[in-house]
């Protein structure tokens, strides 16, 4: 699969703003639900997303896929998945690069791997045989993280690029991560957007996060801070036009507070792809 459609500006549907979404027009393009918030039986959340998916495009994005882990795929998540996908069309489904259960545990956090081929290898066969159990490619998105494993033999970027390689799935760069990642092992945060392929961007995420002085924490409870926008600027310079969404899962504020960072990640967009591509020393990307 190429990179979808491009969808414009949207924002994660979350419980606080149901009823706003669904009582009038809403300034945003699209919305982003988290999966496993909708894997029931019945009730209002399905009712709700019913009728959002009746009036906009629709992705799913899962928390609980743990693609990392040496744990054995879940079987009845991945039915579960799949009708849901069947059921609401989303214009794709994606998940994280991480691990979220060991020993048929949760962490319920969104835990990074080791850079190595031995791991590539496995994540890159777990991707292959989700994918062809949804019947659909998928995209993974990079996590935030806050340790490093010495056995690493390449960087973060170079890892995920390989698995969209090989397995053909898609990249969701979540572009506050790579910038809080960035701040907490020290490396330069457009080496990473330089060192991912261009043609397996299909999403880019924007967030909050919180300053906690020796490290920053993915906390999705604050505005998107200037530098990450000035990153996310130079994304769209090297990436084009891709489809954004603007995540807020606690202190959520008011929908039309969402609606204002949405408008400024397409306004920042719309400038970004009146300028020159990133140059670097390899030259244009």
């Amino acid at each position: 699969m190429g990179q979808p459609v491009f969808l414009g500006h949207g924002v994660g549907l979350r419980r606080d703003h149901f009823e706003r979404v669904l009582s009038g027009p809403a300034r945003v393009d699209w919305f982003e639900a988290i999966s496993e918030n909708f894997m029931v039986d019945g009730g209002r959340p399905l009712d709700v997303l019913t009728r959002v998916r009746e009036r906009y495009p629709v992705v799913l994005h899962g928390v609980s896929l743990s693609i990392g882990s040496t744990d054995p795929l879940d079987e009845a998540y991945l039915d579960r998945l799949l009708a849901l996908a069947k059921r609401f069309e989303p214009a794709w489904v994606s998940d994280h690069l991480c691990w979220t259960r060991v020993g048929g545990r949760q962490a319920h956090d969104l835990l990074p791997l080791p850079y190595t081929e031995q791991a590539l290898l496995h994540v890159v066969e777990r991707v292959l045989r989700v994918q062809e159990r949804l019947g659909r490619a998928i995209a993974l998105e990079n996590v935030s993280s806050y340790v490093a494993y010495s056995q690493s033999a390449m960087p973060e970027w170079e890892f995920l690029a390989e698995v969209a390689r090989r397995s053909g799935c898609g990249i969701l760069l979540d572009v506050n991560n790579v910038y809080v990642s960035a701040k907490n092992h020290r490396f330069d945060p457009r080496a990473y957007l330089e060192g991912v392929p261009r043609d397996k961007v299909w999403q880019f995420h924007l967030a909050g996060h919180s300053n906690k002085g020796a490290f920053l924490l993915d906390t999705h409870d604050h505005p998107v801070i200037d530098d990450v926008w000035d990153l996310y600027r130079d994304a769209v310079r090297r990436f084009g036009p891709v489809s954004t969404l603007i995540e807020w899962d606690d202190r959520i504020p008011e929908f039309e507070r969402l609606e204002q960072e949405s408008g400024r990640a397409r306004a920042i967009q719309e400038e970004a792809l009146q300028q020159e591509p990133v140059k670097t020393a390899r030259g244009a990307v």
